[in-house]
């Protein structure tokens, strides 16, 4: 299965912030969209990507000062991305190797979805049930 596959099923939208945008409020906009994880945008594209763990951290670092820093102070700027012709499986040895739980989809430099680990981890599940059902099926006739 490909990562155009999952997006088809999930939906293209991404919710992403500004990195001029305080942690305070990427705390707002994580709760209210209910994700892990925002993409951090600029006119000219993706400059990063910030994350429930990437706030833990700053808090332990800084204190709680950080609520009221920018994103930009924050965030994961080395990030790992992957297109829609990517395999499921590849993207999950990336997401293994690389220690990360969202990773944007990016055609021609462009922003075209992300997938988290849950979104991986639901299309395995299903590939493991059609399977299944192929397997009882193919008994059940034999």
């Amino acid at each position: 299965m490909r990562i155009s596959d999952v997006l088809r099923t999930k939906g293209a939208t991404v919710a992403t912030i500004t990195p001029e945008t305080s942690v305070a409020g990427l705390l707002t906009e994580l709760s209210v969209h209910n994700i892990g994880a925002m993409v951090v945008v600029s006119p000219d594209g993706l400059l990063g990507i910030v994350s429930e763990r990437d706030v833990v951290r700053a808090l332990h670092e800084m204190g709680a000062d950080v609520m009221r820093r920018p994103v930009s102070e924050i965030m994961t700027t080395m990030v790992a991305t992957c297109s829609p012709e990517d395999s499921v499986d590849s993207l999950s040895a990336l997401m293994t190797t690389n220690r990360v739980r969202h990773v944007p989809v990016v055609v021609n430099g462009r922003l075209a979805g992300i997938v988290s680990i849950g979104d991986v981890v639901k299309t395995r599940m299903e590939e493991l049930e059609r399977e299944h059902e192929h397997l009882q099926a193919y008994i059940s006739q034999g």
